[in-house]
């Protein structure tokens, strides 16, 4: 491959271990160049802007701008080839998969990512990234995801024109039905129905089911606010709890408190989450 044209890549990701595990992947990959990387929307508009860039991984969900977002600023015409990185297994299936080179899914493992990059690279070698502008401007419109789609953050109002007067409302995405999980190069669909409890540590978190249980690259605030908030309550900053399991409260000493679900598993409550716990169970008066 020494004859092959050097790709240049932007990597987008709030998330300080998300880059570097790219970084890693991409240091692996003959003639390639990362040109930079950015921390937020607005960074990653700027970045694009300035090093223009061959091609650019853009996560979904950043702080400043959303990776939608990022492309209505940059403009569809200007875009490298996009590979999106998401954790929202719908707005992922139903919007990118049709407007980007690729998406990878979080967590994604290496085969998963050598997939799509051997796309992008194809796609800039060919030099038929022109190609993408109609779709993302599908994608900017709306027209790529149903209203129906649970859309991350401010993505849920993409059918407005470009360049707004006002920043969109940020509404509550509609709540999920399933949370897909990457592992072994095939991704699993778990139905929200099968999750009885999620405890994290540090960017990771698990999903518990009666079965078993699945490590997702994810965070708890991001989770929780794609649950459905009557079916599932943040019982503590580590802890995700579905509520119709609760089999009791449970009261220790020195104030401290936890939950003992149906199976016998027991979680700790949070003392300034204790009080909506209690209303949620109709405790007290």
């Amino acid at each position: 491959m020494s004859g092959a044209r050097t790709v240049r890549v932007l990597i987008a990701d709030d998330e300080p271990l998300a880059r570097a595990r790219l970084e890693d992947l991409l240091r692996h990959e003959p003639n390639v160049e990362i040109v930079g990387t950015a921390v937020d929307g607005d960074e990653a508009v700027d970045q694009i802007a300035a090093l223009r860039p061959d091609l650019v991984f853009l996560d979904v969900q950043m702080p400043g701008k959303t990776g939608v977002e990022v492309v209505r600023a940059v403009g569809p015409e200007r875009m490298p080839a996009t590979v999106f990185v998401t954790a929202y297994d719908q707005f992922a299936l139903q919007a990118f998969d049709l407007a980007a080179v690729d998406y990878l899914l979080k967590p994604y493992d290496d085969e998963r990512f050598g997939q799509a990059f051997t796309r992008a690279r194809r796609l800039v070698e060919l030099s038929e990234v022109g190609k993408l502008t109609e779709r993302l401007l599908t994608l900017l419109q709306g027209g790529a995801a149903p209203a129906s789609v649970a859309l991350p953050s401010s993505d849920a109002a993409q059918t407005a024109a470009p360049a707004p007067a006002a920043e969109p409302a940020r509404e509550r995405p509609a709540p999920v039905e399933r949370i897909a999980v990457e592992m072994k190069g095939q991704v699993r669909v778990v139905p929200v129905t099968e999750i009885e409890y999620i405890t994290a540590s540090g960017p990771y978190a698990e999903i518990h089911t009666h079965e078993r249980g699945y490590v997702i690259r994810e965070r708890m605030q991001a989770l929780e606010e794609r649950l459905d908030p009557a079916r599932f309550l943040r019982i503590h900053r580590s802890v995700i709890v579905r509520l119709d399991l609760i089999d009791a409260l449970l009261r220790a000493g020195g104030g401290d408190y936890a939950v003992r679900l149906k199976n016998g598993v027991k979680l700790k409550v949070s003392r300034t989450r204790v009080e909506e716990l209690e209303k949620r169970m109709g405790v007290g008066g």
